[in-house]
């Protein structure tokens, strides 16, 4: 369902946000259900897009919503913090309530024409719910956070499908292409690869990568994680966007 709101809603709400709705990072995850991994990629994906368009997208993820509005709140922290440039109007925040099941994605005025109310819609539906409904949190936001980033440069359009309905394609390949190289490799590959490595196989075993104890598998400590901080440039909000729910 879309939901589309209305500036008036929010006419009463203060100006600044409160500490625990202050923004200090491109991801904020209070659920710590990223990785730090997760979110130094994501962090660093979104402030190099920055660095490149000015465009501040901002992901922002609590526990509950604690009974208030999903729009209501998401338009609140987006607008409080500033999120976007002054004059550009151009933020974004992908706010996720993760125990509600419920996600929205707040546009500034002036991605309102890139990033209008069907199209956002499209996002939460076709990339980030999907993988959401599976449990895997990072890949539905990351999912998102391309889409928004490509819809922004007008490379994602309504008319464009997600791999889930691909119709038998992986990454835009299709399935019976992809089996044919795969017995290809099988074929011919390996036979080559062995009888050019076949006697170094032993060097290839003990000398493998090596991995870092628990890497991939550390969570972040605090409520968020940020490599070089996030400040809001004075970006305002009107309710543009899209609600969600998974």
């Amino acid at each position: 369902m879309l939901f589309i709101v209305s500036p008036l809603s929010f006419s009463q709400r203060s100006n600044s946000p409160s500490p625990e709705d202050k923004i200090h990072a491109y991801v904020t995850d209070k659920t710590r259900t990223l990785s730090s991994i997760h979110i130094q990629s994501l962090t660093k994906k979104l402030s190099d897009f920055e660095k490149q368009t000015s465009n501040q997208v901002v992901v922002w993820m609590i526990s509950s919503l604690e009974g208030e509005s999903l729009e209501e709140k998401s338009h609140e922290i987006a607008e409080q913090n500033g999120i976007g440039q002054k004059d550009k109007e151009n933020g974004v925040l992908l706010f996720i309530a993760k125990n509600d099941r419920k996600l929205r994605i707040e546009v500034g005025y002036g991605l309102e024409g890139a990033l209008p109310d069907a199209l956002c819609d499209q996002i939460i539906r076709k990339e980030i719910t999907p993988q959401f409904k599976k449990g895997n949190f990072y890949e539905g936001i990351n999912a998102g956070v391309d889409a928004i980033i490509k819809a922004t440069k007008g490379e994602y359009t309504q008319s464009q499908k997600s791999d889930d309905e691909s119709g038998g394609t992986v990454c835009g390949i299709p399935l019976f292409l992809l089996f044919i190289i795969l017995i290809f490799i099988l074929v011919f590959g390996i036979p080559i690869l062995s009888s050019i490595f076949g006697r170094g196989g032993g060097r290839w075993a003990t000398g493998g990568t090596r991995w870092s104890s628990g890497s991939s598998s550390s969570w972040s400590s605090g409520s968020s994680f940020s490599s070089g901080g996030f400040s809001g440039g004075g970006g305002s909000f009107g309710g543009g966007g899209a609600s969600g729910s998974w």
